[in-house]
C-alpha cells in the first residue's frame, strides 16, 4: 500500500492511534469515566441515566457527545488554507494540542469541561485524518477498523488474494495501536495524574513534525 501524501502514511497512523487510545484512557480513568473518543459508550451510559432520572449525571456523557460533534464540524467548515510552511492539516494539529495542553489544568470539579475539551480534540483528529495508506481508516476509535479488517480478512480466506491479507492486517495492526494508547494512558495516569494528558501530546508534535517530510519531492 503505496502512499504519495505524508499525511496519510502509517508512521503518522501509528502516533494518531497511539493518541486516540491514550485520550480514551485519561478521559475514562482520571475524569470520571467518560469517554473521549467512544461516543457510543457514552451515549449508552447517556441512555442508562436519563432512564434512572439521573439527569445531572447523564449530563456528563452528553456534552462529550456534542463537543465530539462539533470538532468534526469544526474540522470541515473551517476554510483551513496552506500556509508557507505549514500544511492545514498541521494546523489542525496545532488546534488539538493546544487544546490538550489546557486540559490538564482543570481539576476534578472541571471533569465536563475538561472531557469536552478533550473530545472536541477527538472530534478535531477524526475529521482531519481521515485516511491512513490510502484506506479509510479511523484513529480514535477502533469499531470501523474492526469491521474493515474482518472482512479483508474473510475475502482472503475466499480468494486468496494478498492484498486483502495485507489490508486486514493493516486495520488490525491499528487497532492495536490504539490499544498501546489506552495502555500507556493508563500507566501515565497512574504516574502524572491529571497532567498525563501531555504525554498525548508528544505523540501529536511528533506527528506534527513528520509531516514536514514531503513524500512526492522524495520520490526519483
Amino acid at each position: 500500500m503505496h502512499v504519495d501524501q505524508i499525511s496519510e502514511s502509517k508512521q503518522l497512523g501509528i502516533l494518531l492511534a497511539l493518541s486516540g487510545g491514550f485520550m480514551d484512557a485519561y478521559s475514562y480513568i482520571q475524569r470520571g469515566h467518560v469517554f473521549a473518543n467512544a461516543q457510543t459508550g457514552n451515549i449508552l451510559l447517556f441512555g442508562v441515566h436519563i432512564s434512572q432520572l439521573h439527569f445531572l449525571e447523564a449530563l456528563q456523557y452528553a456534552i462529550p457527545v456534542l463537543a465530539f460533534a462539533f470538532g468534526i464540524g469544526l474540522a470541515t467548515l473551517l476554510p483551513y488554507k496552506d500556509m508557507k510552511k505549514l500544511h492545514w492539516r498541521q494546523i489542525a494539529l496545532v488546534f488539538e494540542m493546544v487544546i490538550l495542553f489546557s486540559v490538564a489544568f482543570f481539576k476534578p470539579e472541571a471533569n465536563l469541561l475538561a472531557n469536552s475539551l478533550t473530545s472536541l480534540a477527538c472530534g478535531i483528529q477524526v475529521e482531519t485524518f481521515r485516511k491512513i495508506q490510502g484506506l479509510t481508516a479511523a484513529t480514535t476509535m477502533c469499531i470501523g477498523n474492526l469491521k474493515s479488517g474482518t472482512e479483508h480478512i474473510c475475502h482472503y480466506m475466499q480468494t486468496k488474494k494478498k492484498h486483502h491479507l495485507e489490508k486486514g492486517c493493516f486495520y488490525y495492526f491499528m487497532i492495536s495501536c490504539f490499544t498501546l494508547g489506552a495502555i500507556l494512558g493508563n500507566i501515565f495516569v497512574q504516574w502524572m495524574h491529571q497532567y498525563a494528558i501531555w504525554i498525548c501530546i508528544c505523540f501529536l508534535f511528533t506527528a506534527f513534525l513528520i509531516m514536514f517530510i514531503d513524500l512526492e519531492n522524495k520520490k526519483d
